[in-house]
């Protein structure tokens, strides 16, 4: 005989069944708590306070001067003339550098992925920029490289052109587009490596030459790695305060200054706490926007490659 159970039973022992996992699940979780606390004290909680700040008319070279002024900040910072080519520099500089960044990686990564008498030691070689701390990389780079007197650039080219003060945003770029092409380069080697090779070995077999493989077959496989090098790459270099800090200061005027940079002459030069927080939390309102918009962006590429799995 089979027995069968009623509604309300099975209803029953299937909340019971979701209790448990509920429960389980939590305990698996638990020892994570700490962790996520101590996330949420280090990152939420001061900007929680720089949105409280944003709200107050305080500076500090003016005592008992603090007072609510409401989205007064806010308003004041986007009829700011120097705050709008702040951010145009910010948008010129990540673009410009993440784009070279990664045309220059994946031009390394396609070396690198072909087997050559000391691969390792150019690997380690390319590698290096990325492991130097950027201050030490800034001032590497505007004593040995730029320097108008004993520059490597004006020994090569001549002449004793200051490239920092005729060129300064140019020179920014091109120590941030040496520190992080190899970050680059990594992840797109990375992908290179997950080639299925008996895809490729079938392409060869098929008359296809290497342009076609690239673009057919190599190419599409690369689309994640691409879009990922891409989305950490341009919330990093977004955030670029090293470079501008040691090598230029902003200047000349505000030539290379950055939002970052603006930011901090507020802060710290200016004592200007309300402004300077309300530019810090559009600053984070807008990355987080654009780093939405690349994530789902990567996601929806990774189901329609995934087969919707």
């Amino acid at each position: 005989m089979t027995s069968t159970l009623s509604a309300p039973k099975v209803a029953a022992l299937s909340e019971t069944a979701k209790a448990k996992s509920t429960g389980s699940a939590w305990k698996r979780r638990a020892p994570l708590l700490p962790a996520l606390i101590f996330t949420i004290a280090v990152t939420q909680i001061p900007f929680l306070l720089t949105v409280f700040y944003s709200l107050q008319s305080w500076n500090l070279v003016r005592p008992g001067s603090r007072h609510f002024v409401g989205l007064r900040n806010y308003v004041d910072v986007f009829a700011d003339s120097q705050f709008r080519g702040a951010m145009l520099n910010t948008v010129v500089l990540t673009v410009v550098c993440v784009l070279i960044s990664m045309l220059l990686g994946l031009g390394l990564a396609l070396l690198l992925d072909r087997k050559f008498l000391g691969r390792g030691v150019v690997r380690t070689l390319l590698i290096t920029p990325f492991l130097i701390l950027p201050a030490a990389g800034a001032l590497l780079w505007k004593t040995t490289m730029f320097d108008p007197t004993y520059g490597l650039l004006n020994v090569v080219f001549g002449g004793n052109t200051d490239w920092l003060s005729e060129f300064p945003l140019a020179s920014v770029m091109a120590q941030i587009v040496w520190q992080w092409t190899p970050f680059m380069m990594l992840l797109i080697l990375a992908g290179l490596q997950a080639q299925s090779t008996e895809v490729l070995e079938a392409a060869q077999v098929d008359g296809a030459g290497r342009w076609r493989t690239f673009a057919s077959i190599t190419l599409p496989q690369l689309s994640r790695y691409l879009q990922l090098a891409v989305l950490l790459g341009a919330i990093y270099i977004v955030n670029s305060f090293d470079a501008i800090f040691l090598m230029t200061q902003g200047g000349p005027g505000t030539a290379s200054t950055n939002l970052p940079y603006y930011i901090y002459q507020r802060a710290f030069e200016g004592f200007d706490v309300g402004q300077s927080s309300a530019m810090g939390v559009i600053v984070v309102a807008l990355t987080l926007i654009v780093a939405t918009f690349a994530l789902r962006l990567m996601f929806r590429t990774f189901d329609v490659s995934g087969g919707g799995k």
